[in-house]
C-alpha cells in the first residue's frame, strides 16, 4: 500500500499522543470574539496553533512551511491559509494541511458541554479531538459547528483539524480545466482555516436556531416581530427550558417546554411596535435584541444581535425598499489580500466597508456569504448585501445528478439560517453564471432553493445573476424567482459569437431583457474593465479605458429608469487562477484586475472618481 494511503493513520496515532517538548504548549482560550451577535458563553480559540501540510504533498511543503519545531509542525495564528504567495497552478489545484490546537478548558465544570465553533475552513473538514474523529463538513464561508465529545476536564485536550482544499467539478465553486489545461475555480483556493475559530460552552441548552424576523406591510404600517428559537437540551435528563427576549427594551415571552436530553423544541413569540423606527442606508437603526433562557430558577445562556425594520419588496419589475423603489449603485468586493489571502481581519474588513460606501455605493456583493463582522458593519453604517452562495459555474452534467442540487440546496439553507437576522440582506442569490439556457436540471435547483430561501425568511426576495448574452433569449426557469441579475461585459468581452464586443448593443439588450422578466425586478449584478497601466483610452487595460468604459455603462443604466440597480464588478483586486488575463492584453496573472483599488495597497484608481462622480449624483432609493 502507498505511503500517502497510511499517513493518515500514523499522523492520527502520533496526534492523540501527550504534547512533546517540541510541541505547542497548552493555553486556556481566553480571546474575544471578533464580532458581536451570538451567545455570551464564546472565546476566541487564540494564541499560537500547529500546522504541518500532508506529507504527501512534500513538494509545496518544502517551499512554504517553516519547520520551526523539532516535529516537522510550524506555529501559526489563525486564521491563516497555507498558500499565499503561491500562484503556482500547484496551488490552485488544492492539497492537504493538518492544524492542532493543544488547550485547557476555561471551566471544568462536569455539567457543562463544549462546542467548537468554524466560521470557515476550506474546503472538506474532518475534527479529531484527543485522537477520535468527532465531526465533519464540507463547504467554506459558511460557519459550522461540532460538539466536543471525549473532552478532560482537567488537562490537556488536543484538537486537530485536517483540511483537504482539493476541490471537485461538483463542489461549490467547482474545480475545473481552463482551455490551456490550467485549474480554475472562480477565484483563488486558498487552503486552511480562513476564519476565525470559537470555543462555546453549552450550559444545559444550546442555540441551534435563532431568527429574529421583523415584517412590515408598508412603511408607515405597524411592525410585527417574530421570533423563532430553538434550543437543544445538552444534559442527560429532561429538563423544564424558559425563554424570554427583549426587543428595543420591549419584552417578549418566548415560552417553556420540557425539552428530553438530547432534543430540541421550539420557542416561539411576536412583538407588535406601532411606530417603528425604519433601517436605510440613509438612517441604519438598530433595535437591541437579548434573548435569555433559563432552567432550574437560574440563567443558563444568553444571545445577543441588532435587528433592523425594514421592507424590501418586488412589485410589478421593481424592487422596492420601505416603499419606495431602488436604483441603487454597488460594488463588488471580495476578502483577499496580498499578504492574508482569504485569511483577512476587521481592519481589511473595515477599511472595505468603508472604502464602498466612500466611492458611493449602498450595495456589496460577493460570490459567498461574507464574514459577520462585515455583516454587522454593513447593518450599523447602512450598507445593503447581495448574499450570493457558492453555487458558481457548476456545469450542468454535474448539476444534474440529485445530490449535487441537493446540497447547492443545503448551501442556501445554511446560508439563509445563518444570516437571517442582518437587516442589511436585501437579496438572497440562489447563484451566479449557471448555465444561460437553464433547462429543467437547473430549473428544479432553482425551484428549490427559492423555495428554502422562502420557507425559512418570506421577508426577502430571491434571484439570480447570470452571464448577459443577447443569444440566450427569454428563459421561463427564472419565473419563480423575484430578481434577475445580469453580469453584462458589453465592450470588453468578445462573448458567444463575438456579439459583446459592440457595446451600443447594451442598451438594446437591457430593454431585451426587461420584456423577457416583467415581473421580476431586473439589476446589473456586474461591468468591468481590467485596468493596470497608463496608456492611450483606445488601450483595454489602461486607466484610460477603464475610466470611459464606466462612464459609458453608468450612462446606459441610468437611462433605463425600471431598473432597480447595478453593480460595478470590483471594488477591489483579488486573485483568481494562474493564467487569468481577464481580457486584458496585457494582464497581470492572477490579478483580477477590474478591481477600483488596486491589490498591493487598496490605493484607488483614476476611475474611482469617476464612479463616485456618477453614483453620488441621483438619488439611489425613491426615485
Amino acid at each position: 500500500m502507498r505511503l500517502s494511503r497510511l499517513l493518515p493513520l500514523a499522523l492520527l496515532a502520533a496526534l492523540a499522543a501527550l504534547p512533546s517538548s517540541g510541541a505547542l504548549a497548552a493555553d486556556v482560550p481566553s480571546g474575544a470574539p471578533l464580532y458581536e451577535d451570538g451567545p455570551a458563553d464564546r472565546v476566541l480559540i487564540d494564541g499560537e496553533w500547529l500546522f504541518r501540510l500532508d506529507d504527501a504533498d512534500v513538494g509545496l511543503r518544502q517551499r512554504f512551511q517553516r519547520q520551526t519545531s523539532t516535529d516537522g509542525w510550524s506555529p501559526v495564528a489563525t486564521p491563516h491559509v497555507w498558500n499565499v504567495g503561491d500562484d503556482s497552478e500547484e496551488s490552485m489545484r488544492g492539497s492537504v494541511g493538518w492544524y492542532r490546537k493543544d488547550f485547557e478548558l476555561p471551566d471544568a465544570r462536569a455539567a457543562l458541554e463544549w462546542a467548537v465553533r468554524f466560521e470557515s475552513v476550506n474546503y472538506r473538514t474532518r475534527v479529531f479531538l484527543n485522537g477520535r474523529e468527532i465531526g465533519r463538513n464540507a463547504g467554506a464561508y459558511i460557519p459550522f459547528t461540532v460538539r466536543l465529545k471525549g473532552l478532560k476536564r482537567k488537562g490537556v485536550n488536543r484538537l486537530v483539524l485536517r483540511a483537504n482544499s482539493k476541490r471537485l467539478p461538483t463542489d461549490f465553486p467547482p474545480s475545473g480545466l481552463s482551455t490551456t489545461g490550467n485549474a480554475t475555480g472562480g477565484w483563488w483556493n486558498y487552503g486552511g482555516i480562513q476564519r476565525e475559530v470559537y470555543l462555546e460552552k453549552l450550559d444545559t441548552a444550546a442555540f441551534k436556531t435563532v431568527r429574529v424576523l421583523p415584517k412590515l406591510a408598508c412603511a408607515s404600517c405597524p411592525a410585527a416581530v417574530d421570533f423563532t428559537l430553538a434550543l437543544e437540551n445538552v444534559t442527560d435528563r429532561r429538563r423544564r427550558i424558559s425563554a424570554t427576549a427583549t426587543y428595543g427594551g420591549r419584552r417578549v415571552r418566548l415560552g417553556t417546554r420540557a425539552v428530553d436530553a438530547g432534543e430540541a423544541e421550539l420557542f416561539r413569540g411576536r412583538v407588535r411596535i406601532a411606530r417603528p423606527r425604519l433601517w436605510s442606508p440613509a438612517s441604519p437603526y438598530l433595535y437591541p435584541v437579548t434573548i435569555t433562557v433559563s432552567s432550574g430558577g437560574r440563567t443558563v445562556g444568553r444571545y445577543s444581535l441588532k435587528s433592523g425594520v425594514r421592507s424590501v419588496k418586488v412589485s410589478r419589475g421593481r424592487l422596492y425598499l420601505n416603499g419606495r423603489p431602488t436604483s441603487f449603485r454597488g460594488v463588488g468586493v471580495h476578502e483577499d489580500t496580498r499578504g492574508q489571502g482569504f485569511a483577512v481581519d476587521n481592519v481589511f474588513r473595515k477599511r472595505l466597508v468603508d472604502e464602498a460606501q466612500a466611492v458611493g455605493a449602498t450595495v456589496l456583493r460577493t460570490h459567498y456569504p461574507m464574514h459577520p463582522y462585515v455583516h454587522e458593519l454593513a447593518d450599523r453604517q447602512g450598507m445593503l448585501i447581495w448574499s450570493e452562495i457558492p453555487v458558481y459555474a457548476v456545469k450542468t452534467t454535474y448539476l444534474k445528478l440529485e445530490p449535487v442540487r441537493e446540497l447547492a440546496a443545503k448551501e442556501m439553507r445554511r446560508n439563509v439560517e445563518t444570516n437571517l437576522n442582518h437587516p442589511s440582506v436585501m437579496v438572497w442569490s440562489v447563484g451566479n453564471e449557471l448555465s444561460s439556457r437553464p433547462g429543467p436540471v437547473q430549473g428544479d435547483y432553482i425551484r428549490r432553493a427559492a423555495g428554502i430561501a422562502r420557507d425559512i425568511d418570506p421577508t426577502r426576495p430571491v434571484g439570480i445573476a447570470f452571464a448577459g448574452y443577447p443569444s440566450a433569449g427569454c428563459q421561463s426557469e427564472y419565473d419563480t424567482l423575484d430578481v434577475v441579475g445580469i453580469n453584462e461585459y458589453f465592450g470588453w468581452y468578445p462573448g458567444p459569437g463575438g456579439k459583446l464586443f459592440d457595446r451600443s448593443k447594451l442598451s438594446p439588450y437591457l430593454d431585451q431583457v426587461r420584456r423577457c422578466y416583467r415581473r421580476q425586478a431586473v439589476v446589473v449584478t456586474e461591468f468591468g474593465a481590467e485596468a493596470n497601466r497608463e496608456g492611450p483610452v483606445e488601450e483595454k487595460g489602461t486607466f484610460g479605458f477603464q475610466r470611459e468604459f464606466v462612464n459609458y455603462h453608468l450612462g446606459v443604466l441610468a437611462s433605463k429608469p425600471w431598473l432597480s440597480g447595478a453593480v460595478y464588478w470590483a471594488l477591489n483586486e483579488f486573485r483568481v487562477k494562474p493564467d487569468w488575463e481577464g481580457g486584458n492584453p496585457r494582464p497581470e496573472p492572477p490579478v483580477h484586475q477590474k478591481g477600483l483599488l488596486s491589490y498591493d495597497t487598496m490605493a484607488r484608481k483614476p476611475a474611482w472618481a469617476d464612479v463616485q462622480r456618477i453614483f453620488t449624483s441621483a438619488p439611489q432609493y425613491g426615485g
